[in-house]
């Protein structure tokens, strides 16, 4: 669901009539006079689309300067520290000015935009808008006029028409978005997709300007705006990608807000008390099971996640968490988090109610979910409700690592990959069987070594005699 535009109220100065002088402390309830506003101008507020989010990215504006707006319509598209997000208006109205252009960021609870009432007040909405920029950046602009240098002028300038350049048609090329898969899928926003459908361009020739490549709206005008200049020569794919794919050794490349949200869980995770336990899991039976259904769109995370809720559900202890370093919560729902790795960062999407969902349907959750990760379009409570986090890296051959556990969760397995393995049987003898190795991470204010000794023994018979994965 998309989240709604927070605003607040900005009386037309020139619609004020006399006003209490009660009236201007907020505190002060007893007031004869009200105040008679006709004409309102509202601020646009970066919202808060997360309980992490401190910050918000303008991947696009859906709509432009003077639109007119009904309450509930899509107005912009925001980058939280996560996803990416259509934003809604919560009121009728004109969008008066854009006061953060695409690819600016803003702090929660700034203005981003001025919403006008009617008409009339547009032009005294972007004159606010213009002296709140100008005011704030005064400050600014005069630091660097005390410091810079005084810019040396040509004794022979050149006349203007000497140096006029030949103006450069942008040939449209493959998209390079890296949740596209090597192109397999088009990953722009919910604009540029309508938009590009009514202009008829063709989004898997468009460069995408948003966030790790994203198409826009932008992008989408300016490939219908130069879908007619195809005279000027053709342009070689393969220096397009090799440009794209190129690295500026020795850069320093700022975070995203992805990264910049992953280093903050990761620096507040050290001040957690953890321990980790290991465990080795015989899983022949498991991949038989896999390999029967696979056809039926089951995937093998799924199957993990199943094997794993099904064990929280003995040992609830080790799906509890504590946050305040004085209490803990048994959590009343099994929300496995399974770690997703995307260019640009990490996130956990959450299959909600694990333990009771029929392994058919957690399949395809799980790749729905993937999907909108890829996309930066996962909800909040689609990536932060987790109470046990399952981080797989065995489809890398990795056979054993260590996971950090993210904070607000009592623990996270990581899983390894299933090898073939020589193991002696109970009776003596030698022989072959496919095994992973777990490794569990858990927060030791809450959780023991013999908790997790129990838990990872009831997982183990559960993957070892899988029968009760498919009901």
């Amino acid at each position: 669901m998309a989240h709604l535009l927070n605003t607040s109220f900005i009386p037309s100065s020139s619609t004020l009539r006399r006003v209490s002088p009660s009236l201007q402390f907020p505190g002060h309830q007893r007031s004869r006079v009200p105040a008679r506003i006709d004409a309102k101008i509202r601020e646009i507020f970066m919202p808060a689309l997360s309980s992490t989010m401190t910050e918000g990215k303008i991947v696009s504006w859906v709509r432009s300067e003077g639109d007119k707006l009904s309450k509930g319509e899509s107005v912009v598209v925001v980058e939280s520290d996560k996803a990416d997000m259509d934003v809604e208006t919560f009121y009728d109205g004109y969008l008066a000015a854009i006061m953060v252009e695409e690819g600016g960021v803003a702090p929660v609870g700034s203005a981003i935009a001025l919403l006008a009432e009617s008409e009339a007040e547009i032009a005294e909405a972007k004159s606010k808008a213009a002296s709140n920029s100008s005011s704030s950046s005064s400050s600014s602009s005069s630091a660097a006029t005390a410091v810079a240098e005084p810019e040396k002028v040509s004794e022979n300038p050149v006349p203007t028409a000497a140096v006029k350049v030949a103006p450069v048609v942008s040939m449209p090329v493959a998209s390079t978005h890296p949740a596209s898969e090597g192109g397999k899928r088009i990953v722009a926003s919910p604009y540029a997709k309508k938009l590009a459908k009514e202009l008829k361009v063709e989004l898997g020739r468009v460069v995408g300007s948003g966030p790790m490549g994203r198409i826009v709206a932008k992008d989408v005008e300016a490939a219908a705006a130069t879908a007619d200049v195809a005279s000027v020569g053709p342009v070689s794919a393969e220096v397009g990608k090799s440009a794209a794919a190129a690295i500026e050794l020795g850069s320093v490349v700022p975070f995203t807000t992805m990264q910049a949200a992953v280093s903050r869980n990761m620096v507040e995770s050290l001040s957690v008390p953890t321990f980790r336990v290991g465990y080795t899991i015989t899983t022949d039976a498991l991949d038989s099971l896999y390999k029967k259904i696979k056809s039926k769109g089951v995937t093998m995370t799924a199957l993990l996640a199943k094997a794993t809720a099904l064990a929280l559900v003995q040992h609830p202890v080790v799906n509890s968490s504590c946050r305040d370093g004085k209490s803990f919560t048994y959590n009343s729902s099994i929300n496995i988090a399974v770690a997703v790795a995307i260019d640009g960062g990490l996130i956990t999407p959450v299959l909600q109610d694990a333990d009771k969902v029929d392994i058919y349907s957690l399949s395809r959750k799980w790749k729905e979910l993937v999907d909108k990760a890829r996309a930066k379009q996962l909800q909040p409570h689609e990536y932060n409700s987790g109470t046990f986090t399952l981080s797989n890296l065995g489809m890398f051959g990795v056979d054993r690592f260590d996971a950090i556990l993210p904070p607000g969760t009592g623990a996270i397995m990581a899983v390894g990959a299933s090898q073939p393995t020589v193991v002696a049987s109970k009776d003596g003898r030698i022989g072959m069987k496919n095994q992973m190795q777990v490794n569990v991470t858990a927060d030791h204010r809450v959780i023991y070594g013999a908790d997790l000794a129990s838990f990872l023994q009831t997982l183990a018979k559960i993957i070892e005699d899988p029968k009760d994965l498919t009901f």
